[in-house]
């Protein structure tokens, strides 16, 4: 399962809603899709220190929050933050016995340039 986050004008999340129950629907995992209105958005929420920590945890698998900080070479409470922030936005997932997880094995960034008027 991968997690494809788009730039999409308000109202564009039901068509991403459409082909997320299709998928399920074929027997297969699918895919979590994740908007943003603006580019400025996307980036201000996934800031790069946050996509690095998405690839830290995928290779680590489940862990503690301090043990991904350990790993990324980060101050713990900046991590903390950010992995509150991602678990908001439905890219990390916390487990009962408190690690937290990417359950994505690749994260897809779409974005649709506009037509110069």
């Amino acid at each position: 399962m991968k997690a494809i986050i788009e730039v999409k004008r308000r109202g564009s999340i039901f068509g991403a809603a459409r082909k997320q129950l299709a998928g399920a629907g074929r027997g297969r995992a699918p895919d979590y899709h994740l908007s943003f209105e603006s580019a400025r958005t996307l980036f201000a929420e996934l800031t790069p220190a946050r996509l690095d920590l998405l690839n830290t945890l995928r290779s680590l698998g489940p862990s503690s929050v301090y043990a991904l900080a350990k790993a990324a070479g980060r101050n713990y409470s900046n991590v903390h933050a950010d992995i509150a922030r991602l678990t908001e936005l439905g890219l990390v997932d916390r487990n009962e016995d408190d690690t937290v997880e990417v359950k994505f094995n690749a994260v897809e960034i779409r974005m649709a340039l506009e037509k110069a008027a």
